[in-house]
């Protein structure tokens, strides 16, 4: 539970430091995520794993668009527009979602079998519409803090990327375009959200409100890979 605090606000740096704290809890150090670029996973379980993270994949733009639905600045939604625009693209066959099909099928999963989510499990279900609903019923500020683990994403893409191409020679490498699309949309995203997190948070309440919804959004992808892992067990 969050604690209220009257105490001083945090001053910028002391705020991005306790926001950058909670790459403690970052799902790089998931039990799975470590399997996976040691190059010790089965075809099988990487194929369950790419099937199920689509779910989280495909609700993005959700999520952004409660984000845009109940934020109040202009200039916040201009800017977090990009977003959706970057997983949906302009034309079919274009943006994030397409790509992240599109690795699916690099790995062996057809587009039919994503699509229809034949391999989704409840837990990943569960996890993912809780990350939609928060940024639907929580104040906009929070739900952009939440995005900030884009703040420890790129090390984790780029170690993906090493470790399907050195163990994992059955994967065609043309699928991995999605993977080396975050290496550069991630720090802008990150970037972009540290400075409206900065602009709109004027208390200490506010400051660890923001920082608790980002200890949420790891919690989130924590309890996916959970789930998955349960799901694959002696695969």
């Amino acid at each position: 539970m969050l604690t209220i605090t009257t105490e001083a606000v945090m001053t910028r740096d002391a705020f991005v430091a306790a926001l950058r704290l909670q790459a403690e809890r970052y799902h790089h150090a998931h039990p799975f995520h470590v399997a996976m670029n040691a190059g010790k996973l089965s075809k099988r379980q990487i194929q369950i794993w790419v099937a199920n993270r689509f779910y989280y994949q495909k609700n993005i733009p959700l999520k952004d668009a409660a984000i845009l639905s109940n934020c109040p600045e202009a200039t916040v939604r201009r800017a977090w527009i990009q977003r959706i625009i970057d997983h949906d693209g302009t034309v079919d066959g274009q943006g994030g979602i397409e790509n992240w099909i599109r690795l699916a099928e690099a790995l062996g999963v057809s587009r039919e079998a994503v699509l229809d989510e034949r391999y989704l499990v409840p837990g990943v279900r569960f996890a993912v519409d809780a990350y939609v609903n928060f940024a639907r019923t929580r104040p906009w500020v929070e739900a952009v803090a939440s995005s900030l683990t884009e703040m420890f994403a790129p090390d984790l893409m780029q170690e993906r990327i090493n470790a399907f191409e050195q163990h994992y020679d059955w994967i065609d490498t043309k699928g991995l375009t999605y993977f080396r699309n975050r290496l550069v949309q991630a720090p802008r995203d990150a970037d972009s959200a540290i400075g409206i997190v900065m602009q709109y948070t004027y208390t200490r309440e506010q400051q660890e409100r923001a920082i608790a919804a980002l200890s949420f959004k790891c919690d989130v992808l924590w309890s996916m890979l959970d789930a998955i892992d349960h799901e694959v067990e002696g695969s």
